[in-house]
């Protein structure tokens, strides 16, 4: 796969997809429901926007990594949760409703709190205070590419439920094909250094993912939220927006060395996803009461 089908085709198409199946499962009543789950959300939106920046720097530094790739780490570290983890907190009886709520919110406040991150990250580790690749015209980009799908995705789901139970099938296997694409067309751009990649990235991005789900789950605990909610913050933290990133990465930022964590990490996740879900089910405690968080 040439790299120019890559960035000016394949991954513009493939996130709009994926955001189109993202607006497919949200309402506006997803954005209200801030209300009913005031402390839930709130400590999902700390974990994701305030804990996991700063544990993902930590971690930079115990591992060493190089500066593109630990921008590339960064990167991931900023991007909201993934449609997939709705999925994942469904099988093992997560609070679905929150899992909604805060994919929605943290998808329109990624928009403004990446770019400060991932910002930081290049002066920070890559020393370019002249040139940030961040422009304002590339965040507008990344807006609408977000937005506009997203927003077509909710006006056909408030049109015709009917309409969005037949498509969003086929758009969610659609999506899974694009982002494998992605996964392996990234992976083959640097196929010449992918081994060495693996090997400095590849323990980083795993204990990330660790991280993310075990902070996500024990942050929520802590606050008293009820293991429904728990999990649902678990799935939402630890299942990031991998595609995302890659965009970002390749298109925006313009370094395939920087696409490298988040690609690696979009394919462990599924597995320390499911294995934390399994270790953790929800549904293996059914006599527990559901509160309002």
């Amino acid at each position: 796969m040439e790299s120019n089908i890559l960035t000016s085709v394949l991954m513009p198409i493939a996130l709009g997809v994926i955001m189109f199946g993202l607006g497919l499962s949200l309402t506006i009543d997803d954005f209200k429901r801030v209300y009913k789950y005031p402390k839930a959300v709130f400590v999902g939106l700390f974990c994701q926007l305030l804990i996991l920046p700063v544990a993902c720097f930590g971690l930079i530094y115990l591992f060493g990594l190089s500066p593109e790739l630990a921008v590339g780490l960064m990167l991931l570290a900023a991007s909201p949760g993934g449609p997939t983890a709705n999925l994942y907190s469904h099988l093992f009886g997560g609070n679905v409703a929150l899992n909604i709520t805060l994919t929605a919110v943290n998808s329109v406040l990624a928009l403004f709190t990446l770019p400060l991150i991932v910002n930081f990250s290049i002066q920070h580790f890559m020393h370019l205070h002249e040139v940030v690749p961040l422009q304002l015209s590339k965040v507008i980009e990344v807006f609408l590419i977000v937005m506009i799908p997203v927003s077509i995705g909710m006006w056909v789901n408030s049109k015709s439920k009917k309409m969005t139970t037949k498509i969003a099938g086929m758009v969610k296997i659609l999506s899974a094909i694009f982002l494998v694409l992605i996964i392996v067309g990234a992976i083959y751009k640097e196929k010449q250094n992918i081994v060495v990649y693996f090997k400095q990235a590849g323990l980083a991005a795993l204990s990330f993912n660790i991280l993310s789900l075990m902070l996500g789950y024990f942050m929520a605990r802590i606050f008293s939220i009820n293991k429904s909610s728990s999990m649902a913050i678990a799935m939402e933290v630890g299942i990031h927006n991998g595609t995302l990133a890659i965009y970002i990465a390749l298109i925006v930022i313009g370094n395939s060395v920087v696409s490298i964590p988040a690609a690696i990490y979009s394919i462990i996740m599924f597995f320390t996803a499911l294995l934390f879900g399994y270790l953790f089910n929800v549904k293996k405690n059914t006599l527990e009461p559901v509160v309002k968080e």
